[in-house]
């Protein structure tokens, strides 16, 4: 079992930049590859990044490539997200997710693969 805690969101104006951090219980995070997706009101859960075990890879929604970038800390069983460049359409109650499958092909990017869920943080951008 693992238990997924997200912080760091917020209300951001346009531009700005937020940090999120998922931390981890247990001691098996090395174990799983992570996750964030994003849901707004009335639009489904869709992906948003995703790391490999060693966070030697990772992948990123169109939508905020280039501004977006995650990170793990093995040692600390955290990862991060580092949002920049905010835009109104960030909007959203971000979740972190594990899934024990290998970051490989694009399965990564469907949220069924993941097995474990955080209870989100939300992250309000204004224009």
């Amino acid at each position: 079992q693992v238990q997924l805690v997200e912080s760091g969101g917020g209300l951001v104006q346009a531009g700005g930049s937020l940090r999120l951090s998922c931390a981890a219980s247990g001691r098996t995070f090395s174990s799983y590859t992570m996750g964030w997706f994003r849901q707004a009101p009335g639009k489904e859960r869709e992906f948003v990044s995703a790391i490999s075990r060693s966070g030697a890879s990772s992948d990123y929604a169109g939508s905020v490539k280039g501004r977006f970038t995650i990170s793990r800390d093995n040692a600390k069983s955290t990862v991060y997200l580092q949002m920049n460049t905010l835009k109104p359409g960030d909007t959203a109650n971000y979740y972190c997710a594990a899934t024990r499958s290998p970051m490989v092909g694009t399965g990564y990017y469907t949220s069924r693969l993941y097995d474990y869920w955080g209870r989100g943080t939300q992250v309000t951008v204004s224009s």
